[in-house]
């Protein structure tokens, strides 16, 4: 078992790695939002985009967890919960692609949608790029 201070270093890293990202993704979501959507329906039509993005998503989620998976009232439950809901969503685009299509098709026809993906994905890059670049 990993001592305390490694746990928090493997944190870091992940918030280092993971915030970065997620930030970059909600800015291309808000600030080009019919280029996103374009991009996102001609992904939605392509049953093994939909499968490659579960296989992908699916095992960085389980290598997440693999090294990181603490549920503990603090910030690294994040870190935590993103990489549960990787692995799982990864799960559903492998076994079940065409739901995947139906629902992603759905989201993205309404208004919101894009609004509030970007703000949580926004909200999520900010919060690990706080912890692991500035505190």
């Amino acid at each position: 078992m990993p001592a305390k201070g490694q746990d928090m270093q493997t944190s870091i890293y992940l918030a280092r790695l993971i915030g970065p990202v997620a930030l970059v993704a909600a800015l291309s979501m808000l600030i080009n939002r019919a280029a996103f959507r374009a991009m996102a329906m001609e992904f939605m039509r392509s049953s093994a985009m939909i499968y490659l993005s579960g296989v992908l998503t699916m095992t960085a989620g389980v290598a997440i967890l693999l090294v990181h998976n603490r549920w503990a009232l603090a910030w690294p439950v994040l870190l935590t919960i993103f990489g549960w809901l990787a692995t799982i969503g990864g799960a559903v685009r492998i076994v079940l692609p065409h739901q995947t299509r139906m629902v992603g098709e759905k989201m993205l026809n309404k208004p919101l949608a894009m609004t509030i993906g970007g703000a949580v994905w926004a909200a999520i890059g900010l919060i690990l790029c706080f912890y692991g670049y500035i505190r």
